[in-house]
Protein backbone atom coordinates (compact mmCIF):
# COMPACT_ATOMS: atom_id res chain seq x y z
CA UNK A 1 0.00 0.00 0.00
CA UNK A 2 0.78 3.58 -1.36
CA UNK A 3 2.22 5.55 1.96
CA UNK A 4 2.29 8.87 0.02
CA UNK A 5 -0.36 10.17 -2.29
CA UNK A 6 -0.68 12.82 -4.26
CA UNK A 7 -4.51 14.33 -4.72
CA UNK A 8 -4.87 16.35 -8.15
CA UNK A 9 -8.81 17.78 -8.66
CA UNK A 10 -9.72 19.71 -11.65
CA UNK A 11 -13.59 19.03 -12.05
CA UNK A 12 -14.82 22.09 -12.21
CA UNK A 13 -13.36 26.00 -11.45
CA UNK A 14 -10.88 24.37 -8.49
CA UNK A 15 -6.85 23.68 -9.24
CA UNK A 16 -6.33 21.92 -6.69
CA UNK A 17 -3.60 19.56 -5.15
CA UNK A 18 -2.87 17.92 -1.90
CA UNK A 19 -0.64 15.25 -0.45
CA UNK A 20 -1.74 12.56 2.10
CA UNK A 21 1.30 10.67 4.32
CA UNK A 22 0.73 7.38 6.68
CA UNK A 23 -0.75 4.65 7.50
CA UNK A 24 -3.78 2.86 5.76
CA UNK A 25 -6.35 3.53 8.18
CA UNK A 26 -5.53 7.34 9.32
CA UNK A 27 -3.70 9.06 6.67
CA UNK A 28 -2.37 12.65 7.34
CA UNK A 29 -2.97 15.48 5.22
CA UNK A 30 0.45 17.08 4.59
CA UNK A 31 0.07 19.50 1.75
CA UNK A 32 -3.67 21.09 0.68
CA UNK A 33 -3.48 24.27 -2.41
CA UNK A 34 -6.72 25.11 -3.63
CA UNK A 35 -6.31 28.09 -6.46
CA UNK A 36 -9.67 29.06 -7.25
CA UNK A 37 -10.59 31.37 -10.84
CA UNK A 38 -11.94 34.30 -9.84
CA UNK A 39 -12.71 35.34 -13.73
CA UNK A 40 -15.76 33.49 -13.48
CA UNK A 41 -17.73 36.16 -11.20
CA UNK A 42 -17.38 38.69 -14.29
CA UNK A 43 -19.44 35.76 -16.48
CA UNK A 44 -22.37 34.93 -13.07
CA UNK A 45 -21.05 31.47 -13.27
CA UNK A 46 -18.30 29.28 -14.46
CA UNK A 47 -17.15 29.56 -17.90
CA UNK A 48 -16.06 25.90 -19.15
CA UNK A 49 -12.94 26.71 -21.82
CA UNK A 50 -11.95 29.68 -19.29
CA UNK A 51 -12.06 26.88 -16.82
CA UNK A 52 -9.68 24.18 -19.27
CA UNK A 53 -7.44 27.16 -19.74
CA UNK A 54 -6.79 28.02 -16.41
CA UNK A 55 -6.28 24.25 -14.88
CA UNK A 56 -3.55 24.17 -17.43
CA UNK A 57 -1.39 27.00 -16.81
CA UNK A 58 -1.70 26.99 -12.75
CA UNK A 59 -1.59 22.69 -12.64
CA UNK A 60 2.14 22.39 -12.00
CA UNK A 61 2.82 25.11 -9.88
CA UNK A 62 -0.39 24.15 -7.44
CA UNK A 63 1.48 20.58 -7.66
CA UNK A 64 4.59 21.96 -6.56
CA UNK A 65 3.22 23.77 -4.04
CA UNK A 66 1.67 20.84 -2.22
CA UNK A 67 4.56 18.54 -2.72
CA UNK A 68 6.68 21.92 -0.81
CA UNK A 69 4.06 22.19 1.85
CA UNK A 70 4.37 18.33 2.76
CA UNK A 71 8.39 18.96 2.56
CA UNK A 72 8.48 16.12 0.21
CA UNK A 73 10.22 15.94 -3.27
CA UNK A 74 8.48 14.20 -5.72
CA UNK A 75 10.49 10.91 -5.76
CA UNK A 76 8.77 10.20 -2.19
CA UNK A 77 5.25 9.83 -3.67
CA UNK A 78 3.81 5.89 -3.89
CA UNK A 79 0.64 6.88 -6.08
CA UNK A 80 -1.17 9.70 -7.49
CA UNK A 81 -5.28 9.85 -7.77
CA UNK A 82 -6.86 12.40 -9.66
CA UNK A 83 -10.66 12.77 -10.21
CA UNK A 84 -11.58 11.25 -13.45
CA UNK A 85 -15.71 12.45 -13.22
CA UNK A 86 -18.37 13.78 -12.77
CA UNK A 87 -17.48 17.70 -13.91
CA UNK A 88 -16.95 19.54 -16.83
CA UNK A 89 -15.09 17.30 -19.65
CA UNK A 90 -12.21 19.84 -20.73
CA UNK A 91 -11.19 20.62 -17.00
CA UNK A 92 -11.25 17.20 -16.06
CA UNK A 93 -9.23 16.14 -18.91
CA UNK A 94 -6.48 18.69 -17.86
CA UNK A 95 -6.53 16.69 -14.51
CA UNK A 96 -6.02 13.26 -16.20
CA UNK A 97 -3.93 13.83 -18.45
CA UNK A 98 -1.29 15.45 -16.38
CA UNK A 99 -2.02 12.44 -13.96
CA UNK A 100 -1.26 10.08 -16.01
CA UNK A 101 2.28 11.57 -17.36
CA UNK A 102 3.15 12.04 -13.74
CA UNK A 103 2.71 8.56 -12.71
CA UNK A 104 3.80 6.69 -16.32
CA UNK A 105 7.25 9.09 -16.68
CA UNK A 106 7.88 8.44 -12.48
CA UNK A 107 6.80 4.72 -12.94
CA UNK A 108 4.11 5.36 -10.19
CA UNK A 109 0.62 3.60 -9.67
CA UNK A 110 -2.63 5.77 -10.78
CA UNK A 111 -6.17 5.86 -9.39
CA UNK A 112 -9.13 7.23 -10.72
CA UNK A 113 -11.69 9.34 -8.47
CA UNK A 114 -15.34 9.73 -8.02
CA UNK A 115 -15.46 13.07 -7.09
CA UNK A 116 -18.81 12.96 -5.30
CA UNK A 117 -16.77 9.68 -3.72
CA UNK A 118 -14.12 12.25 -2.68
CA UNK A 119 -17.11 14.31 -1.24
CA UNK A 120 -17.97 11.56 1.25
CA UNK A 121 -14.77 10.73 1.92
CA UNK A 122 -14.03 14.70 2.95
CA UNK A 123 -15.03 14.40 6.78
CA UNK A 124 -13.03 11.29 7.28
CA UNK A 125 -9.51 13.72 6.77
CA UNK A 126 -10.51 14.83 10.17
CA UNK A 127 -12.39 12.35 11.89
CA UNK A 128 -10.56 9.24 11.17
CA UNK A 129 -12.77 7.38 13.54
CA UNK A 130 -16.07 8.15 11.14
CA UNK A 131 -17.15 4.73 9.61
CA UNK A 132 -20.25 2.75 7.86
CA UNK A 133 -23.04 2.30 8.76
CA UNK A 134 -24.23 5.80 8.17
CA UNK A 135 -26.86 8.09 6.02
CA UNK A 136 -24.97 10.66 3.92
CA UNK A 137 -25.96 14.04 2.20
CA UNK A 138 -24.33 14.98 -0.34
CA UNK A 139 -25.11 18.74 -1.89
CA UNK A 140 -22.84 20.73 -4.65
CA UNK A 141 -24.11 22.64 -7.45
CA UNK A 142 -24.39 19.97 -9.48
CA UNK A 143 -25.86 16.94 -7.51
CA UNK A 144 -27.54 16.21 -4.30
CA UNK A 145 -27.48 12.71 -3.83
CA UNK A 146 -29.09 10.99 -0.20
CA UNK A 147 -27.49 7.99 0.38
CA UNK A 148 -27.29 4.64 2.57
CA UNK A 149 -23.84 3.57 3.01
CA UNK A 150 -23.53 0.36 4.68
CA UNK A 151 -19.58 0.08 3.89
CA UNK A 152 -17.15 2.34 2.51
CA UNK A 153 -17.69 1.41 -1.30
CA UNK A 154 -20.64 0.23 -1.15
CA UNK A 155 -23.54 2.95 -1.52
CA UNK A 156 -27.29 2.29 -1.75
CA UNK A 157 -29.27 5.54 -3.53
CA UNK A 158 -32.02 6.69 -1.56
CA UNK A 159 -32.65 9.78 -3.68
CA UNK A 160 -31.15 12.51 -5.47
CA UNK A 161 -32.17 15.54 -7.39
CA UNK A 162 -35.07 15.20 -10.45
CA UNK A 163 -33.77 18.92 -11.72
CA UNK A 164 -31.62 21.00 -10.57
CA UNK A 165 -29.22 20.64 -7.92
CA UNK A 166 -29.02 22.25 -4.22
CA UNK A 167 -26.03 24.28 -5.31
CA UNK A 168 -27.25 25.49 -8.66
CA UNK A 169 -30.46 26.38 -6.74
CA UNK A 170 -28.45 28.95 -5.16
CA UNK A 171 -26.23 29.82 -7.71
CA UNK A 172 -29.16 31.09 -9.71
CA UNK A 173 -31.57 32.51 -6.96
CA UNK A 174 -28.34 34.53 -6.05
CA UNK A 175 -28.37 35.91 -9.66
CA UNK A 176 -31.77 36.96 -9.54
CA UNK A 177 -31.22 38.99 -6.65
CA UNK A 178 -28.19 40.70 -7.77
CA UNK A 179 -25.43 38.35 -5.23
CA UNK A 180 -22.65 37.45 -7.91
CA UNK A 181 -20.97 34.33 -8.70
CA UNK A 182 -20.72 32.09 -6.64
CA UNK A 183 -24.24 32.39 -4.29
CA UNK A 184 -24.04 30.21 -1.74
CA UNK A 185 -21.85 32.11 0.81
CA UNK A 186 -23.54 35.53 -0.62
CA UNK A 187 -27.15 34.34 0.04
CA UNK A 188 -26.21 32.53 3.76
CA UNK A 189 -24.62 36.25 4.77
CA UNK A 190 -27.96 38.08 3.12
CA UNK A 191 -30.58 35.72 4.62
CA UNK A 192 -28.46 36.35 8.78
CA UNK A 193 -29.72 39.48 8.58
CA UNK A 194 -33.82 38.79 6.51
CA UNK A 195 -37.02 38.19 8.58
CA UNK A 196 -37.93 34.92 7.95
CA UNK A 197 -41.76 35.85 8.22
CA UNK A 198 -41.66 37.80 4.91
CA UNK A 199 -41.53 35.46 2.51
CA UNK A 200 -42.89 31.78 2.60
CA UNK A 201 -41.26 29.84 -0.16
CA UNK A 202 -42.73 26.36 -0.64
CA UNK A 203 -40.70 23.28 -0.03
CA UNK A 204 -41.36 20.66 -2.60
CA UNK A 205 -41.70 17.47 -2.10
CA UNK A 206 -40.70 17.67 1.69
CA UNK A 207 -43.15 15.37 3.03
CA UNK A 208 -42.69 12.86 -0.27
CA UNK A 209 -39.89 10.57 0.14
CA UNK A 210 -36.01 10.72 -0.71
CA UNK A 211 -35.94 12.51 -3.98
CA UNK A 212 -35.48 16.25 -4.26
CA UNK A 213 -36.56 19.20 -6.81
CA UNK A 214 -35.65 22.74 -6.76
CA UNK A 215 -36.80 24.46 -10.26
CA UNK A 216 -40.20 25.34 -8.81
CA UNK A 217 -38.72 27.05 -5.83
CA UNK A 218 -36.68 28.98 -7.93
CA UNK A 219 -39.32 29.95 -10.10
CA UNK A 220 -41.26 31.19 -7.09
CA UNK A 221 -38.77 33.12 -6.26
CA UNK A 222 -38.33 34.70 -9.27
CA UNK A 223 -41.72 35.56 -9.29
CA UNK A 224 -41.54 37.33 -5.88
CA UNK A 225 -38.52 39.46 -7.23
CA UNK A 226 -40.45 40.46 -10.08
CA UNK A 227 -43.50 41.41 -7.94
CA UNK A 228 -41.21 43.02 -5.12
CA UNK A 229 -41.79 47.14 -5.51
CA UNK A 230 -38.18 47.83 -3.85
CA UNK A 231 -35.81 45.14 -4.21
CA UNK A 232 -32.93 46.58 -1.88
CA UNK A 233 -35.83 46.52 0.79
CA UNK A 234 -36.83 42.98 0.00
CA UNK A 235 -33.09 41.40 -0.78
CA UNK A 236 -32.31 40.17 2.77
CA UNK A 237 -36.07 38.76 3.14
CA UNK A 238 -36.26 36.87 -0.12
CA UNK A 239 -33.05 35.33 0.46
CA UNK A 240 -33.65 34.18 4.09
CA UNK A 241 -37.03 32.70 2.87
CA UNK A 242 -35.23 30.96 0.08
CA UNK A 243 -32.76 29.32 2.32
CA UNK A 244 -34.95 27.95 4.35
CA UNK A 245 -36.85 26.42 2.21
CA UNK A 246 -34.35 24.66 1.13
CA UNK A 247 -32.25 23.58 3.98
CA UNK A 248 -35.79 22.49 5.55
CA UNK A 249 -36.56 20.13 2.96
CA UNK A 250 -32.60 18.61 2.80
CA UNK A 251 -32.87 18.08 6.49
CA UNK A 252 -36.27 17.00 6.39
CA UNK A 253 -35.29 14.13 4.09
CA UNK A 254 -32.08 13.60 5.96
CA UNK A 255 -34.03 12.46 9.12
CA UNK A 256 -36.40 10.63 7.61
CA UNK A 257 -33.23 8.24 6.31
CA UNK A 258 -32.16 8.48 9.14
CA UNK A 259 -34.96 7.51 11.26
CA UNK A 260 -36.04 4.37 8.47
CA UNK A 261 -32.08 3.83 8.53
CA UNK A 262 -31.86 3.38 12.44
CA UNK A 263 -28.14 4.71 11.83
CA UNK A 264 -26.61 6.89 14.42
CA UNK A 265 -24.66 8.97 12.16
CA UNK A 266 -25.18 11.62 9.61
CA UNK A 267 -22.70 12.49 6.79
CA UNK A 268 -22.69 16.34 5.62
CA UNK A 269 -20.78 16.88 2.69
CA UNK A 270 -20.19 19.20 -0.68
CA UNK A 271 -19.98 22.63 -1.06
CA UNK A 272 -23.24 23.30 0.27
CA UNK A 273 -22.59 21.92 3.69
CA UNK A 274 -20.15 24.97 4.17
CA UNK A 275 -23.61 26.29 5.11
CA UNK A 276 -23.06 26.69 8.08
CA UNK A 277 -26.71 27.37 9.02
CA UNK A 278 -27.71 24.17 7.23
CA UNK A 279 -25.29 22.29 9.47
CA UNK A 280 -26.70 24.03 12.67
CA UNK A 281 -30.35 23.11 11.43
CA UNK A 282 -28.61 19.25 10.78
CA UNK A 283 -27.66 19.19 14.44
CA UNK A 284 -30.78 20.41 15.65
CA UNK A 285 -33.17 18.39 14.11
CA UNK A 286 -30.91 15.13 14.53
CA UNK A 287 -30.23 15.63 18.26
CA UNK A 288 -31.00 12.58 20.06
CA UNK A 289 -30.93 10.42 17.04
CA UNK A 290 -27.37 11.13 14.81
CA UNK A 291 -24.41 12.54 15.32
CA UNK A 292 -23.82 14.76 12.15
CA UNK A 293 -20.21 14.60 10.85
CA UNK A 294 -19.24 17.20 8.33
CA UNK A 295 -15.99 18.29 7.17
CA UNK A 296 -14.52 22.09 7.34
CA UNK A 297 -15.23 24.46 5.12
CA UNK A 298 -12.11 23.99 3.14
CA UNK A 299 -12.62 20.40 2.77
CA UNK A 300 -15.73 20.54 2.04
CA UNK A 301 -15.15 22.90 -0.92
CA UNK A 302 -14.09 20.84 -4.17
CA UNK A 303 -10.20 20.02 -3.10
CA UNK A 304 -7.62 17.55 -3.45
CA UNK A 305 -7.49 16.41 -0.12
CA UNK A 306 -11.01 14.34 -0.79
CA UNK A 307 -9.61 12.79 -3.53
CA UNK A 308 -6.80 11.93 -2.49
CA UNK A 309 -8.58 10.37 0.58
CA UNK A 310 -10.74 8.18 -1.41
CA UNK A 311 -7.85 7.27 -3.62
CA UNK A 312 -6.16 5.95 -0.74
CA UNK A 313 -9.05 3.85 0.11
CA UNK A 314 -9.22 2.27 -3.20
CA UNK A 315 -5.44 2.05 -3.51
CA UNK A 316 -5.79 -0.03 -0.13
CA UNK A 317 -8.60 -2.54 -2.22
CA UNK A 318 -5.91 -3.60 -4.28
CA UNK A 319 -7.65 -1.28 -7.03
CA UNK A 320 -5.66 0.92 -9.78
CA UNK A 321 -6.33 2.32 -13.32
CA UNK A 322 -4.05 1.42 -16.42
CA UNK A 323 -3.48 4.11 -19.09
CA UNK A 324 -6.48 4.11 -20.71
CA UNK A 325 -7.73 6.02 -18.09
CA UNK A 326 -10.19 8.76 -19.15
CA UNK A 327 -12.36 11.40 -17.85
CA UNK A 328 -16.18 11.25 -17.98
CA UNK A 329 -18.24 13.95 -17.46
CA UNK A 330 -20.68 11.49 -16.66
CA UNK A 331 -19.20 9.30 -14.73
CA UNK A 332 -21.54 6.74 -12.49
CA UNK A 333 -20.61 6.56 -8.79
CA UNK A 334 -18.65 3.22 -8.26
CA UNK A 335 -20.25 0.67 -5.72
CA UNK A 336 -23.38 2.58 -6.64
CA UNK A 337 -27.03 -0.18 -5.54
CA UNK A 338 -30.13 0.05 -6.24
CA UNK A 339 -32.41 -0.77 -3.34
CA UNK A 340 -36.66 -1.34 -3.87
CA UNK A 341 -37.46 1.18 -0.72
CA UNK A 342 -40.37 0.18 1.01
CA UNK A 343 -43.70 2.49 1.55
CA UNK A 344 -43.13 2.58 5.21
CA UNK A 345 -39.48 3.67 5.22
CA UNK A 346 -40.39 6.54 2.59
CA UNK A 347 -43.39 7.65 4.86
CA UNK A 348 -42.14 6.56 8.21
CA UNK A 349 -44.70 7.37 10.86
CA UNK A 350 -42.00 9.70 13.22
CA UNK A 351 -40.67 11.44 10.09
CA UNK A 352 -41.46 15.52 10.24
Amino acid sequence: MADVVLGIETSCDETSAAVLVGERRSPELAGLVILSQDVHKVFGGVVPELASRAHLSALPAVVDRALAEAGLAWSAVDAVAVTQGPGLVGALLVGVVYAKALAYAGDRELIGVHHMEGHLFAPALEDPELAPPFVALLVSGGHTLLLDVPAWGRYRLLGATRDDAAGEAFDKVAALLGLGYPGGPAIERLASQGDPRRFSFPRPMRDEGYEFSFSGLKTAVLRAVRASDDLDRDRPHLARGFQDAVLDVLVTKLERAVRATGYRTAVLGGGVACNRTLVELAAQRLSGLARVAVASPRLNADNAAMIARAGWHRLALGERSDWTLDARADLPLPGLETVEIPQSAIRNPQSP
